[in-house]
């Protein structure tokens, strides 16, 4: 679904986006990531593969207290959240260094600075998503950049509360559901970066299905922000 540029862009001041799947194609990293963490469980393997996708976007340590708790019967413990978030950044943090942007996502971020504040609203820990955007030379487009422990809906609010910028102003790009619903939580506007883990079937969202479109959709050349 394909909206114009002027009636998607009315008004935005600010453009708020998640990172994995939407920057970096980094998705299937930590997808396969999640799976060989628990290689030793292959009973519990369609289940853990289910959850992951169905909380894209979402914290590894929410994930991984619910293979502990749920799938292994036992309680998590902070010895489980330190041992397994090193050794899940073990497997992902090599990788995301080198695997490449999604489509048009530098070319859209070039584009964007000097025009419109742009920051990162991630389900990566905070130290992790610092380290990997200033490796990968990303830290000059972005006014800001949070993740977890923060919740995405918290950083949209504390956004809109710190710049005194009204929901509708700000724009949450996302590929996961957990974007949609922190969107829908701090009243912003939301723009799908479809993916073929998640479905964005009967749901009346602006969808597109790489940042490619995004350059000529905002006209962002000569996008000027209008001071409502």
């Amino acid at each position: 679904m394909m909206m114009r540029a002027e009636a998607l862009f009315d008004g935005i001041r600010a453009v708020v986006f998640d990172f994995d799947g939407v920057i970096l194609e980094s998705t299937n990293i930590k997808t396969e990531a999640f799976l060989e963490l628990f290689a030793d469980y292959p009973e519990h393997q369609e289940a853990i593969l289910q959850f992951h996708l169905n909380n894209l976007g979402i914290s590894r340590y929410v994930k991984f207290r619910y293979v502990v708790e749920e799938l292994m019967g036992r309680p998590y413990t902070s010895q489980d959240q330190d041992e397994l978030g090193a050794a899940f950044s073990a497997l992902v943090l090599e990788k995301v260094l080198c695997c490449p942007f999604v489509p048009g996502a530098r070319e859209t971020l070039q584009a964007m600075c000097g025009q419109l504040p742009v920051f990162v609203a991630s389900g990566t820990p905070q130290a992790e998503l610092e380290h990997i955007v200033a490796v990968r030379e990303l830290r000059h487009y972005f006014v800001e950049v949070w993740g977890t422990p923060h919740k995405k809906a918290e950083i949209l609010q504390d956004i809109l509360a710190r710049y005194g910028w009204r929901p509708q102003q700000v724009l949450m790009i996302g590929d996961g559901m957990s974007d949609y619903q922190a969107a829908v939580t701090a009243g912003t506007r939301f723009v799908a970066q479809e993916t073929a883990d998640q479905s964005w079937a009967g749901m009346e969202v602006v969808r597109v299905g790489d940042l490619r479109p995004l350059t000529q959709l905002l006209g962002l050349n000569q996008l000027l922000v209008k001071s409502v």
